[in-house]
């Protein structure tokens, strides 16, 4: 893997329409823009970016967990993404996303039953990402159905590929739309 760029942030969100938030929600975000072998040719077998899907899913994983200071086991919510360069495909962004970065992720945080939520797209130098989120053991859970937009300011290039994967320690500030609560989730199937 080429990486040319690594990069982590953290939001924190203290107010929300005017009320306090306490203790505030935070989701960490981290990022690498790394080389795509493949890009301005087809080829049919993708095992490289499906090797460094896992590598990443290890490195980001950790990153992100790090930067929120938190126990692995505390994260509540997950989400990748993935945007390649215009010289890119986006089976390319499917291969480092699907077959083998979860479980790396997922040893990471100390679990995760329910389907970890993606998205993929082409773009340029500077544009957005939107990293969806859902809770990590049950996918009923709405207060946790959000996203975080990934964005750097020089990536990815043509030949390069923005990989970003996020967790946070809460849901969205100020839930009220119902559904499965976290102190009702079993985590066994998933979904609730």
């Amino acid at each position: 893997m080429e990486m040319r760029k690594l990069v982590v942030t953290v939001e924190e969100t203290r107010t929300e329409a005017g009320q306090v938030i306490n203790p505030p929600t935070r989701k960490a975000l981290a990022m690498a823009v790394i080389a795509n072998p493949f890009a301005g040719r087809f080829v049919e077998d993708l095992a490289p970016l499906i090797q460094i899907g896992a590598d990443l899913g290890t490195l980001l994983g950790q990153r992100a967990v790090q930067a929120l200071g938190i126990a692995p086991e505390a994260v509540e919510s997950y989400g990748k993404a993935a945007m390649v360069g215009e010289n890119g495909e986006l089976e390319h962004a499917a291969a480092l996303l699907h077959p083998s970065m979860g479980a790396p992720f997922r040893a990471v945080i100390g679990g995760g039953a329910a389907l970890i939520p993606s998205a993929k797209k082409r773009g340029g130098p500077g544009q957005t990402l939107d990293v969806p989120l859902g809770h990590k053991d049950a996918a009923y859970v709405r207060s946790h159905f959000d996203a975080v937009e990934a964005r750097i300011a020089d990536a990815p290039r043509a030949d390069e590929i923005l990989v970003a994967l996020a967790v946070t320690d809460s849901g969205r500030p100020l839930p009220r739309v119902g559904g499965l609560t976290v102190a009702e989730v079993t985590g066994e199937d998933g979904l609730r």
